[in-house]
């Protein structure tokens, strides 16, 4: 498993608040509110790049703006996640994610199972990789973490496996690194990613999915317009979560910081200058922030909590109430 998927985390209660009539739970939000604050899990196709796919989207759904997170390149197929209009600023909290890819490895040359098997389970944990030629990112050895890697099945020189990395990590030139390890060289032959953070295959949708579902919801049905874009919220189904007071809402839309008298209550096993997402009561996303505590520390009555770094939810929506 991906590093997130491994943490078990346990809500814990810090204070009783009531649950105002004001804001909306994600799932009472109009179509047009979900189009323009939303997800598509798009499953990429081979030819068109990532920004081309994320433009693609934007046309389809006549919005003007459409992010994706993680490049994928034109030959590569699988999990884009396309966050639309207001929604595409969490595409930053998706990047640093995990991710999973499903990929056949061409070996130039025979080479023994055993051996091949014996080398795959030494590319565990951290490795260094200088990233390739054709890279957005400065060309020097850097080191990466390989979560876990499984060979599939053999088939003469291709080889299927199965790899979970951190983000940043190039499996083209994993491929061909693994190839000169053993001597014999190897490169790419096809690659699908499989996992994006806590996207993965069970919720992608193409292209024309998305296009019949807009159409679908121009003719008066939302059904499966309403199944094929996520909230917003299941971009960070990955991060640590806390949940604040309505009374603190409203100053947390405005950029303030979260001080521990605002927090309802909180997940267990957050690490002090940890990525965390806000919540409010009704489960709607507020904002993201670096946690200036640990889990255990917020047990406490005072003090901040989180570090306010991007905010979601617009001013005025939640009053200010004092608490």
């Amino acid at each position: 498993m991906l590093p997130f998927q491994e943490a078990k985390r346990e809500l814990i209660a810090k204070r009783e608040s009531e649950i105002s009539e004001y804001g909306r739970r994600p799932e009472d939000r109009t179509t047009g509110e979900i189009i323009n604050f939303g997800i598509v899990n798009v499953d990429k196709p081979k030819g068109p790049t990532s920004h081309q796919v994320a433009d693609y989207v934007k046309k389809i759904l006549h919005i003007t703006k459409a992010g994706h997170s993680g490049t994928l390149d034109p030959g590569v197929t699988g999990v884009l996640p396309v966050a639309l209009g207001n929604a595409t600023r969490i595409v930053q909290a998706i990047l640093p994610a995990g991710k999973e890819y499903v990929c056949v490895m061409h070996l130039h040359k025979d080479v023994d199972l055993g051996t091949i098997k014996q080398e795959f389970s030494a590319w565990t944990g951290k490795i260094m990789q200088k990233p390739p030629l054709k890279s957005s990112v400065k060309r020097v050895l850097r080191p990466r973490t390989i979560y876990y890697l499984e060979l599939l099945e053999a088939d003469e020189k291709d080889m299927l496996f199965r790899i979970g990395c951190e983000a940043g990590t190039y499996i083209r030139k994993f491929c061909h690194d693994f190839g000169q390890k053993l001597g014999v060289g190897a490169h790419m032959a096809e690659l699908r990613r499989t996992r994006a953070g806590p996207f993965d295959e069970s919720t992608l949708f193409t292209l024309q999915d998305l296009t019949d579902a807009y159409y679908y919801y121009s003719e008066g049905n939302d059904k499966f317009l309403r199944k094929v874009i996520q909230p917003i919220e299941s971009g960070v189904a990955h991060l640590p979560k806390i949940y604040a007071v309505d009374g603190a809402i409203n100053s947390l839309a405005h950029g303030r910081n979260l001080a521990l008298p605002g927090v309802a209550k909180y997940e267990s096993n957050i690490n002090k200058g940890q990525m965390v997402a806000i919540f409010s009561l009704k489960n709607e996303l507020v904002c993201l922030g670096t946690s200036l505590m640990s889990s255990e520390e917020m047990a406490h009555e005072k003090g901040l909590a989180v570090q306010v770094e991007r905010v979601f939810m617009k001013p005025g929506v939640y009053p200010r109430i004092t608490y």
